[in-house]
């Protein structure tokens, strides 16, 4: 790291420290040592263990499963960070939770994605740094600084490694929401673009409906953000296969969610792989079929050009 005068500092929570060592070690820095605890009712505990006084400080802290607890974990230690003079704090979240609940579908909804962003700033963070928000403009609920990093590149750069004729495939899109970062990978990639149109009925529940575009006799790439239950995915991997007519599925997602019955349904699908990104940690006991790659490379990167005042733009 190139010094201008001010000390860098990378610390974790507990929700992701395998990550947080991986950005450590890209940037030849060690990690911040802290102690992040829990009191027998529950209530999270913080401490830092050395000076972070007029220091450029980075929390890495994914707000995955346990949701609250490691939100807390964050907000905790942003505020032990500020009561002790660093100099700016950057909130660095992998996965940012409560993203989905970014506005208000029907009649008193909360905007639960707002109220997190406003705790972020109150703990007293200075800027975030995070992947493929579920919603770009999430990115207008904080009133400082938002880095919204894609995965697009890096998932260009392992189906290039990957498949041999790249161009003869198609990437599906898993729902009209997610037609805008499939149409990037896709011009990326040089593939045509096909959109899988679903109904919710309720929450983590889907209905296939129709399927827009040409799969037929193709090797179709199933492009979204996250994966949860994977009732979405796996029912739009039956349908591109049995309805369209497709030959292989696979399966790009930033973060892998994979809750309640998620894995017993990706075994039990069609998909013959499915790549996610350690923005969230692996899994226990998952299925031979799920492949994570490592983007702790990029947050260090990211992290670098915050510190040294560069742009990010050429990230993307």
């Amino acid at each position: 790291m190139i010094s201008h005068g001010k000390n860098v500092k990378v610390f974790c929570a507990n929700a992701n420290r395998p990550f947080a060592e991986g950005v450590c070690r890209k940037l030849w820095l060690p990690l911040g040592d802290c102690t992040v605890r829990t009191f027998a009712d529950g209530e999270v505990s913080v401490t830092i263990n050395e000076s972070v006084r007029g220091s450029d400080v980075f929390i890495v802290q994914p707000t995955c499963s346990p949701v609250n607890n490691n939100l807390m974990e964050l907000l905790i230690m942003i505020d032990a960070c500020r009561r002790a003079s660093a100099g700016r704090i950057t909130a660095v979240m992998p996965y940012f939770g409560y993203a989905r609940q970014d506005r208000k579908a029907k009649g008193r909804d909360p905007i639960s994605a707002k109220l997190v962003a406003n705790m972020i700033e109150a703990a007293g963070a200075d800027r975030v740094l995070t992947m493929d928000l579920h919603a770009a403009q999430i990115q207008g609920f904080f009133d400082i600084p938002v880095d919204n990093l894609l995965a697009t590149n890096v998932f260009v750069k392992y189906c290039l490694e990957k498949f041999d004729h790249p161009e003869e495939m198609v990437v599906v899109s898993p729902d009209v929401g997610s037609v805008a970062r499939s149409r990037t990978f896709a011009n990326k990639m040089g593939m045509s673009l096909a959109i899988v149109d679903k109904r919710r009925e309720k929450a983590n529940q889907c209905e296939v409906m129709n399927i827009i575009g040409d799969v037929k006799g193709k090797k179709c790439l199933l492009f979204d953000d996250m994966v949860d239950t994977a009732g979405s995915l796996c029912n739009a991997a039956n349908a591109i296969k049995e309805i369209g007519g497709a030959t292989e599925v696979y399966a790009f997602a930033t973060h892998g969610v994979l809750s309640g019955p998620a894995l017993e349904r990706l075994e039990a699908s069609c998909i013959k792989e499915l790549t996610l990104l350690n923005t969230i940690p692996a899994k226990e006991n998952a299925p031979a079929k799920i492949k994570y790659l490592d983007v702790s490379p990029v947050f260090a990167d990211a992290i670098q050009r915050i510190y040294e005042e560069n742009s990010m733009s050429a990230l993307f």
